[in-house]
């Protein structure tokens, strides 16, 4: 049995967050497919055309996270998931496949504008927990081999072990990576935007579906706020 621990500080800063978690499991993340590629480039061409030419900071998905990021201490080049998910197709740059987990939630993440991410569960220390870091926990980013410590007050997910990811959905560690050995995972959908509600709750009910269509498993699907603020898992 797994946890998935939200607490007090979080909420302190974001009362109106909800976070959408996807645990899966069983899946076989070895099946590729051709549908991935194809998936990514129309999500891609459908951002060009919500974003109408806009400049992106000032794009509302993309000024409600760089709100966000002010309330907890974050060095000024960190910017959320989906910000730079959606920077790179703005600036004309290919989202290309990685594994199909992580392919997956890309496509949503660009679908909906909203940050996806994902940790593979059997490498996973204890509970998960988004919480504001003590600024000691062990992080050694995703393709490198060096500690990178999150900043006091900054807002990661943990474990036992350490940071799992930085600056809230910025950077991914290394250690709890996805990858085509993944059987077990969690993953995750954020929103600080109320507005967006439904459409944050679309993502979610999607993710789901096209893990379970393509990669097969089973998946609970659970919806945190502040007033579910805790989650136990199989």
């Amino acid at each position: 049995m797994g946890r998935f621990v939200i607490e007090k500080g979080f909420w302190e800063l974001f009362p109106e967050a909800s976070i959408g978690v996807i645990v899966v499991k069983g899946i076989d993340n070895t099946r590729t497919s051709p549908d991935f590629a194809g998936m990514l480039e129309e999500a891609s061409k459908q951002v060009l055309v919500k974003l109408e030419g806009a400049e992106l900071a000032k794009h509302p998905v993309i000024a409600v996270w760089r709100e966000a990021y002010k309330k907890f201490k974050s060095p000024r080049e960190n910017r959320s998931s989906v910000e730079a998910l959606i920077r790179r197709v703005y600036n004309g740059k290919q989202v290309g496949t990685i594994n199909p987990l992580v392919d997956i939630y890309n496509f949503v993440s660009l679908k909906y504008m909203l940050p996806c991410g994902g940790e593979d569960l059997d490498v996973v220390k204890g509970d998960i927990r988004l919480v504001r870091a003590a600024g000691n926990e062990q992080f050694v980013p995703l393709g490198s081999e060096e500690n990178e410590p999150p900043a006091e007050g900054e807002v990661i997910y943990r474990d036992e072990a350490g940071a799992i990811c930085r600056c809230w959905n910025w950077r991914e560690a290394d250690r709890t990576k996805l990858t085509e050995e993944t059987m077990n995972a969690f993953l995750c959908i954020e929103s600080v935007d109320s507005s967006r509600r439904d459409v944050f709750k679309a993502a979610v009910k999607e993710l789901a579906e096209l893990v379970n269509k393509y990669l097969g498993g089973s998946c609970q699907v659970f919806f945190l706020d502040r007033n579910n603020k805790e989650i136990s898992f199989d």
